[in-house]
């Protein structure tokens, strides 16, 4: 069973930092990523990594936010800072598999930037 088990969100102060982690199971995972949502707001892919190193990240959040991932443990993470109140989101972690060619989702962690 593919499981991906996100930690790392709360509560921060803009300008601030935070670093998710989410931790995946069951499988080997090609990409990995995150992506965040809003009420009332499209679902926005935030950074994205392949199996080997080559990173991704969308405009609102480059040369903020850093992902890296951990092959050995199965592991992505998103190190984001100077946080501002629009980064208030649930921010979902995603991966490919690679036994099942399905891309899988977890259970979403609330990050929320207080002004």
């Amino acid at each position: 069973q593919v499981q991906l088990v996100e930690s790392g969100g709360g509560l921060v102060q803009a300008g601030g930092s935070l670093r998710l982690s989410c931790k995946g199971s069951g499988s080997i995972f090609t990409f990995m990523g995150w992506d965040r949502q809003t009420p009332g707001k499209q679902r926005e892919l935030v950074a994205v990594i392949t199996e080997n190193g080559n990173t991704r990240y969308a405009d609102s959040v480059k040369g903020r936010a850093t992902i890296s991932r951990d092959n050995a443990e199965n592991t992505v993470y998103l190190q984001m800072a100077s946080l501002e109140p629009g980064d208030t989101a649930v921010y979902y972690c995603y991966a490919h598999s690679v036994v099942t060619d399905r891309d899988y989702w977890g259970q979403g962690t609330q990050v929320t930037v207080s002004s």
